[in-house]
C-alpha cells in the first residue's frame, strides 16, 4: 500500500515542455548554422556588408604622417632670394588642467596674471588683453590673434626662456620676403589659407606663376597601435613631397635696391601722387629693376595700389614721345636740323600747338635747336609737314604703340592712340592726346639704344624643378621689330646726347660725371574736370635715358606724377634724383667703363676684374695672406686648420676690397663685426656658416644682436640695416 501511494504521488511528464525544448533546440541549431555560414563567407570573401574587412582593419590601425613640401622660391638673376618659405610659430596657451599629469611639471597655465604680465613684454598685446583671453570660460586652449601669429624663431626663444607653464607653440609656414619693400607690385604675394593650410599666390608673379611655384605635400603611412605608435616590422608606404618650382627673374637685386632707395627718398621729400621707374638691358630686353610708389612691404601687406603701374598705367607721356617722332623723321630722310621754322605757336586743324614756354617760343630757330629746347611746334611740324600724318602713323605701328608688348606679366594695359583729328595727330607727335604705358615706351626705346633692333621686355629668365634639377622653362631675348636702321639709331642717340650736354638742352640736370648720357625729358599733362589740370605741379615729369651714349648698356625710365615742388624747383628735380644715382650706381656696379676720359681719374670708381683663385685645402694663415694679396678682405669661419669652403667660388669674377668667406671644418664660430656689411654679404655669411641670421631694415648693417668676438652656439643673430645717405 505504501509503495502504491508513492507511485501515485509522482507527477506526469509535460508533453508541452518536451515540444518547447525541441523547438528551442531546432532554433539554436539554425542560429548556429547561420553564424557558421556567415563566418565561412567572411573567411572566403574578406568582406562585410560590401566592405573589405582588411581595409577596415587598416583604417583602424593605420597612421598617416604628412611630409611637408616647400613652395618654390623666387630668385633674382644672381640667385639671391626674393621670396621663400620660412618657418614661423603660433603662440597658444593650454588652459585645461587635464593636460597636467605631474603637478610638479604643470602643462597648463597656472598663474594667469604672471603669464599675462610676462607675455606682454614680448608680444604686441597689452597685459589686460592677454589676461582677458586667459580668463575665457571653459577654454581648453586660447590663442592671441595677430599678436600671437607669425612669431619668429628669435621671439619664440625669448618666450621659452620665460618658462611659463602652459605656453606652447605650433609650427607653421609663412611666405617670407627678405627685402621687404622690393619690386612689390611686380612680385606680389602668396597667402596661407588657415583652414586648408594651402599656400596660394594672391597677386603679381606669385599669382601668375602659382601653378609652377605651388608645392605638393607627401605622406608616409604605417601600421600602428591604438596609441598611434608604429608596430614592429610594419611596412611603410611613402609618397615623396614635391617642392614647387624655383623661378629665376631677370631682376638684379643690387640695381633694384638702388632704385628702391632713390624712390623712397624722393617720395619722402616731394610727396608725389605716383613714381614709376624701370631699368632695362636694351640689348636683351631683360628688366633689371621695376618699381613704383606708392608701394608696400611684402611682409606687412599695407597695400594701397594693387596695380603694377609700369605695365598697367597708360597716360600721356609728354616729350619723351619726341624720341620716336625724331627717329621716324631721320629714318625717312626728312629731318634737316639746319632748316629754320617759326617757334612759339603753330595752327593745326582747329587748334594751336604751343611751345612749353607759354607759346612764346624762341623766335625763328633751326629744327636742331628746336629738338634741344623740346619745342612742341618743331615736332608738330615734323609730323605734319615733313613726314605727313599717314607716314607718321606707320611709325607708331612700327614702334608698336598700338600693341601691347606681351611682357610676361599679368594685366598689361592697352594704349589709346587718338588719331582721328589733325590736332590730335599733331599732339601725339609731341606726347599729348594719346595715352601709352611706360613699358611700351621702354620697348620702343630699345630700338634707339640697340642699333635699331627693338627688343621685347621680359622679367622671367627661367624656371627650374628642384626635385629633378631640370630647367622646365627658359626665356631668351626676343626681337620685337626693327623700326629704324642702326645709322638712324646712332644719329638719334647723338642728338639726345646733346639734349643732355648742351647749354640749351632740357636734359642738362641728367648729366652724370664720367658717363655720356643720351635722353629726353617729358612733361605730360594730366586730364581732369573736362580738360587738363593747370596747377604748377599738375604734370607727369619724366626722363627716358640711356648710357653710355655710344653703346648703351642700360635704359632707365623714370616718371614722377604731381610732386610738391618748391618755387625754385622744376619737374626735373625729383626725376633726376632717381635717374642719376640709379644710372650711375648701376653702371659702376656692372663695371661699365666711364666714357668721359677726363673724368676717369676723378671718379676712380671703376675696379679691375680678376678671376677668383681657389683657397681650398690651404692652411688658414696662408689662405688669409693670399686673399689679402689680391686686395680682398678675408673672413674666416670656424676654428679649423684648413679651408673647406669659400665664397666667391673659384673662377668667378670679383672686385677689389670684396669680402671672401673662408669656411673651415672647425665647429667653433666667433661672431664677426658686420658693421657696414651689405645685406647680400650678411646673408651669404649665414649661408656658408650655417647660422640663423635674421635681418631688419634696409641698406647696410649698423647693429648686431651678438657682439663681435662672441662664440656662437646655435644662437639666432639679428642684424639691423639702415640706409646710408
Amino acid at each position: 500500500m505504501l509503495r502504491r501511494s508513492i507511485k501515485m504521488a509522482m507527477p506526469k511528464k509535460n508533453k508541452m515542455m518536451n515540444r518547447g525544448a525541441a523547438i528551442a533546440s531546432i532554433c539554436f541549431a539554425l542560429f548556429f548554422f547561420i553564424i557558421l555560414a556567415r563566418f565561412i563567407y567572411i573567411q572566403m570573401t574578406g568582406t562585410v556588408d560590401g566592405q573589405v574587412l582588411a581595409a577596415k582593419a587598416n583604417e583602424q590601425y593605420q597612421s598617416k604622417k604628412t611630409l611637408e613640401a616647400k613652395r618654390g622660391s623666387i630668385l633674382d638673376r644672381n640667385g639671391n632670394v626674393i621670396a621663400e618659405d620660412t618657418s614661423v610659430y603660433k603662440l597658444i596657451a593650454i588652459m585645461s588642467k587635464k593636460m597636467t599629469v605631474d603637478p610638479k611639471h604643470p602643462m597648463h597655465v597656472v598663474n594667469k596674471e604672471e603669464t599675462a604680465k610676462e607675455l606682454s613684454k614680448v608680444i604686441a598685446m597689452s597685459e589686460s588683453e592677454i589676461l582677458k583671453r586667459l580668463n575665457a570660460k571653459d577654454a581648453f586652449q586660447v590663442e592671441f590673434g595677430k599678436a600671437g601669429k607669425d612669431i619668429s624663431f628669435t621671439t619664440k626663444e625669448k618666450i621659452e626662456k620665460l618658462k611659463l607653464p602652459g605656453i606652447a607653440f605650433e609650427k607653421d609656414t609663412k611666405r617670407y620676403y627678405p627685402n621687404g619693400m622690393f619690386a612689390s607690385n611686380l612680385i606680389g604675394y602668396a597667402r596661407l589659407d588657415e583652414a586648408t593650410k594651402d599656400m596660394s599666390g594672391v597677386m603679381g608673379l606669385e599669382k601668375t606663376l602659382n601653378k609652377f611655384l605651388k608645392e605638393k605635400d607627401g605622406y608616409v603611412t604605417y601600421n600602428s597601435d591604438r596609441s598611434g605608435w608604429a608596430l614592429p616590422n610594419s611596412k611603410e608606404d611613402i609618397v615623396a613631397p614635391k617642392d614647387g618650382k624655383n623661378v629665376t627673374l631677370t631682376i638684379d637685386q643690387k640695381i633694384q635696391a638702388f632704385l628702391e632707395e632713390s624712390m623712397t627718398q624722393v617720395a619722402k621729400k616731394y610727396k608725389p601722387k605716383k613714381i614709376i621707374a624701370t631699368v632695362v638691358d636694351p640689348k636683351t630686353g631683360k628688366v633689371l629693376a621695376m618699381g613704383q610708389r606708392p608701394s608696400f612691404n611684402l611682409n606687412e601687406l599695407d597695400i594701397t595700389n594693387y596695380n603694377n603701374d609700369v605695365i598697367s598705367y597708360a597716360f600721356e607721356p609728354g616729350s619723351t614721345m619726341k624720341i620716336f617722332t625724331l627717329a621716324a623723321a631721320i629714318q625717312e630722310g626728312v629731318y634737316q636740323g639746319a632748316d629754320k621754322y617759326q617757334s612759339g605757336t603753330y595752327k593745326v586743324g582747329g587748334g594751336f600747338v604751343r611751345d612749353h614756354n607759354n607759346g612764346n617760343g624762341w623766335g625763328k630757330i633751326d629744327f636742331h635747336q628746336g629738338v634741344l629746347r623740346s619745342s612742341n611746334v618743331a615736332f608738330a611740324k615734323l609730323a605734319k609737314e615733313k613726314l605727313g600724318f599717314t607716314r607718321y602713323e606707320q611709325y607708331l605701328q612700327k614702334f608698336h604703340f598700338y600693341d601691347k608688348t606681351g611682357i610676361d606679366l599679368p594685366n598689361e594695359a592697352s594704349s589709346k592712340i587718338n588719331y582721328r583729328y589733325e590736332y590730335d595727330k599733331a599732339s601725339t607727335a609731341y606726347g599729348q592726346a594719346s595715352a601709352i604705358t611706360p613699358i611700351q615706351q621702354i620697348e620702343a626705346a630699345t630700338a634707339v639704344a640697340n642699333g635699331g633692333t627693338m627688343m621685347k621686355p621680359y622679367v622671367i629668365d627661367h624656371i627650374t624643378d628642384p626635385n629633378t634639377n631640370k630647367t622646365i622653362l627658359q626665356h631668351e631675348p626676343t626681337v620685337a621689330g626693327k623700326p629704324i636702321s642702326s645709322e638712324t639709331a646712332k644719329e638719334v642717340r647723338n642728338i639726345l646726347g646733346e639734349v643732355v650736354s648742351s647749354k640749351i638742352g632740357t636734359g642738362r640736370p641728367y648729366q652724370i660725371k664720367g658717363f655720356d648720357v643720351a635722353g629726353k625729358t617729358g612733361t605730360g599733362q594730366i586730364g581732369g574736370g573736362g580738360g587738363y589740370l593747370r596747377g604748377r605741379n599738375d604734370y607727369v615729369f619724366s626722363f627716358m635715358g640711356m648710357a653710355p651714349k655710344d653703346d648703351p648698356k642700360l635704359l632707365v625710365y623714370v616718371a614722377v606724377q604731381q610732386p610738391q615742388l618748391s618755387e625754385t624747383e622744376t619737374g626735373s628735380a625729383p626725376v633726376s634724383q632717381i635717374f642719376n644715382p640709379v644710372m650711375k650706381n648701376s653702371l659702376l656696379y656692372l663695371n661699365i667703363e666711364p666714357t668721359q676720359t677726363e673724368d676717369k681719374k676723378a671718379d676712380n670708381q671703376k675696379v679691375k676684374q680678376e678671376t677668383m683663385p681657389s683657397f681650398l685645402d690651404l692652411e688658414v694663415k696662408r689662405a688669409e695672406t693670399e686673399v689679402k694679396s689680391k686686395k680682398l678682405t678675408p673672413v674666416v669661419i670656424g676654428d679649423g686648420f684648413s679651408i673647406k669652403r669659400q665664397w666667391p667660388s673659384a673662377g668667378s669674377e670679383f672686385s677689389e676690397s670684396q669680402k671672401v668667406f673662408l669656411r673651415t671644418a672647425g665647429k667653433t664660430i666667433k661672431m664677426p663685426d658686420m658693421t657696414g656689411w651689405s645685406r647680400r654679404e650678411v646673408l651669404q655669411y649665414a649661408s656658408i656658416s650655417g647660422l640663423h641670421i635674421e635681418t631688419k631694415g634696409h641698406g647696410y648693417a649698423v647693429k648686431q644682436s651678438v657682439k663681435s668676438g662672441t662664440e656662437i652656439s646655435e644662437k639666432v643673430v639679428t642684424v639691423t640695416f639702415k640706409s646710408l645717405n
